[in-house]
């Protein structure tokens, strides 16, 4: 496909798609769309109808994954497969994982209108659930798709905070677990698996490069440690006689930093941390929390892994309590294929000439670690705004051509009276519009000035819109802060519609 005469309104679409798959949403107040629940179900509906528009079957597999298919010109060619998934984090940003949907399906749309087949069949897989939020389930719809059954039945009995288990909620969306071994892609089928998904950091925006070509993707774990100690009166017990089960585990969180700190690019965090039947007035007795270790490859992350748990078992030891780590998630690290590199770099530089493409490695995890297991994998990355904060709802992404509109930049380091228009191509989405409210106009300097005013409360935006405003914004001046370019606002004609 011919990239320079490619429809804008495609852009446009794009954009407005974003939108309505935003409003499938678990909460009212933020964007979280979990598995199977009735959010994700109605989001499931929403895009298959999207690729029956664009004019392929669609098929709906034992997890929930819907999967379209625009057929080859010839029988019997291989199949290249791309999608991403469309569940998020809590609290998360709208573009994390749709834009890998939602690409390949205007891609395929372009090609039907025009009549167009290509020597090779293309499948679009929208994954139902790779973040795992609600079951602690990372990888589930790609993992089945490339395993099968033995990939889904050690979870069917996890349970969600209101104990529901994934069984249960499978046969209450109408699926049915059995029916994974079925649904297993054949990888001689394959021509190769990939995906275009935002970067989740820093690194092209700083760069001034709106897209790049993935050269690997990091291994990574995630443990389930339990601190047991021994509760007691927060009054009585001596300080030096507690066996402080917080206490410990807090020592134990400062000793997964410290050491990733002291091995890049090792990583450590943990997100999860929880006092069983804790109180004001009560010493721990039992803490459990999570540690998620990545690395750019195995044998890197074994040996930093292996060093923390060392210092936690010895924080343990000189504390008092016990401790047990059960491993709860592992992948390892996927090199992406050097030909598929080659191809995606060459594509970006057709679009973006001038300038060889950059490469850079993902810390990330993403369903091609997956699909690396049984064929060929390439990503493409589009960098993310708002300093590239991502798994946040001021989670923006950045792309040249989409739009010819206005752009307002907000360059962190001048204050939000002095920004200007650039005049890039440019397009941001930061909410949906409604016409009974004040919406961003069209020209650069007056959105300057009408962001100013929702920020000052002068003027009534849409209660979404404006809240993200002032999270892109505050975003933007911490990226500032850390001495990152930051956040690009645009007036774009989705934002001056109704969705």
């Amino acid at each position: 496909m011919d990239a320079t005469t490619f429809d804008p309104a495609a852009g446009r679409e794009f954009i407005d798609r974003v939108l309505v798959l935003g409003h499938h949403s678990d909460s009212d107040a933020h964007y979280t769309r979990t598995y199977l629940t009735p959010a994700h179900q109605a989001a499931a509906r929403q895009i298959a109808e999207w690729m029956r528009a664009a004019g392929m079957p669609v098929r709906v597999d034992a997890t929930g994954s819907v999967i379209g298919r625009y057929d080859a010109a010839a029988p019997g060619r291989p199949t290249l497969l791309m999608g991403s998934h469309f569940d998020s984090v809590r609290n998360g940003g709208k573009y994390d994982g749709v834009l890998g949907i939602l690409v390949p399906i205007a891609c395929v749309a372009a090609l039907s209108r025009r009549g167009e087949r290509l020597p090779v069949a293309v499948e679009i897989a929208a994954f139902s659930d790779e973040e795992g939020a609600r079951f602690q389930t990372s990888f589930l719809a790609s993992r089945a798709l490339v395993e099968g059954s033995a990939s889904l039945a050690p979870l069917l009995e996890r349970r969600d905070a209101d104990g529901v288990t994934l069984a249960q909620a499978m046969r209450d969306a109408g699926l049915d677990p059995a029916r994974a071994d079925g649904d297993r892609i054949d990888p001689a089928t394959l021509a190769a698996y990939v995906e275009v998904h935002i970067e989740q950091g820093p690194v092209l925006l700083d760069a001034g490069r709106a897209l790049g070509v993935v050269t690997s993707i990091a291994a990574g774990t995630r443990h389930l440690l339990k601190v047991k100690g021994e509760a007691g009166h927060a009054g009585t017990v001596p300080m030096a006689m507690r066996r402080d089960a917080l206490a410990a585990a807090a020592e134990m969180v400062l000793a997964f930093e410290e050491r990733a700190a002291a091995a890049p690019p090792l990583v450590a965090t943990v997100g999860i941390l929880k006092v069983r039947d804790g109180t004001g007035n009560v010493i721990p007795g039992e803490v459990e929390f999570t540690a998620d270790v990545r690395a750019p490859d195995g044998a890197t992350l074994a040996a930093g892994r292996e060093a923390m748990f060392a210092a936690c078992h010895e924080i343990a030891k000189r504390r008092g309590v016990a401790l047990e780590i059960a491993k709860k998630h592992e992948v390892e690290s996927a090199p992406c294929a050097a030909r598929l590199q080659d191809q995606l770099a060459a594509a970006i530089e057709r679009v973006v000439p001038g300038e060889a493409a950059m490469r850079l490695p993902s810390g990330a995890g993403h369903d091609a670690m997956i699909l690396a297991k049984v064929t060929e994998v390439g990503m493409m990355f589009v960098r993310c705004g708002a300093g590239g904060v991502s798994h946040n709802p001021a989670n923006v992404f950045l792309m040249r051509g989409v739009e010819g509109e206005a752009v307002v930049r907000l360059h962190a380091p001048q204050p939000i009276e002095e920004m200007r228009a650039d005049g890039a191509p440019v397009t941001h989405l930061i909410g949906e519009g409604d016409a009974d409210f004040a919406l961003p106009p069209r020209d650069a300097p007056a959105t300057a000035q009408w962001t100013q005013d929702v920020l000052d409360g002068k003027v009534r935006a849409p209660a979404a819109l404006a809240r993200e405003v002032t999270l892109i914004v505050e975003h933007c001046r911490t990226a500032a802060n850390a001495g990152r370019p930051g956040l690009k606002l645009v007036s774009s004609n989705a934002l001056l519609s109704k969705p």
